[in-house]
């Protein structure tokens, strides 16, 4: 079941025209997806809740570099962003959040096993993150949401999960 092609549940992110892609660019042919989820009420009410296409890369590296190329240029009071790299069928291959000039990748889980926990685990910080904004603790509610969807991130396709950790190993 958890083996299965799962979404990218997106994040906030601060409202505006994302930072331009230099090594990038629209080609749809390119494998690889840089995205930004969509998560303001007015994409999720309008439909438009799907991630946003950054740009496309003919590489996982490339596509890497411009993640990390977009936390750059991220103002420094601006709410992290989740950004996501999907492959042409748009599967999971990497996620990670970007904040204040920094860019944090999220490891994929390793097994179908550990996807349950990481589901089970998102689900109960959502659930708390409503308690806690029924409380009048919106703060508290948007961070217990955060959490949740960087453990979402972990949630790589299991076609690209050995692959994805393994890039993380030489990357760091």
């Amino acid at each position: 079941m958890f083996d299965q092609h799962l979404p990218i549940h997106p994040t906030a992110y601060a409202r505006g025209i994302p930072p331009h892609f230099p090594l990038g660019d629209t080609d749809p042919d390119h494998p690889f997806a840089l995205t930004l989820s969509r998560r303001a009420p007015a994409d999720l009410m309008s439909g438009r809740a799907a991630p946003l296409v950054l740009a496309r890369f003919a590489t996982l590296a490339e596509a890497m570099q411009g993640a990390i190329g977009h936390a750059e240029g991220i103002d420094p009071g601006a709410a992290p962003q989740l950004l996501a790299i999907l492959d042409r069928d748009d599967r999971l291959v990497l996620a990670g959040a970007a904040s204040d000039h920094a860019f944090a990748w999220c490891h994929p889980v390793t097994s179908a096993a550990e996807a349950r926990g990481v589901v089970t685990e998102a689900s109960q910080l959502r659930a708390q993150a409503g308690r806690t904004a029924a409380w009048g603790e919106p703060d508290l509610a948007r961070r217990l949401r955060h959490r949740a969807e960087l453990l979402d991130a972990r949630l790589v396709d299991p076609l690209w999960r050995a692959f994805a950790a393994r890039v993380l190993q030489v990357a760091a």
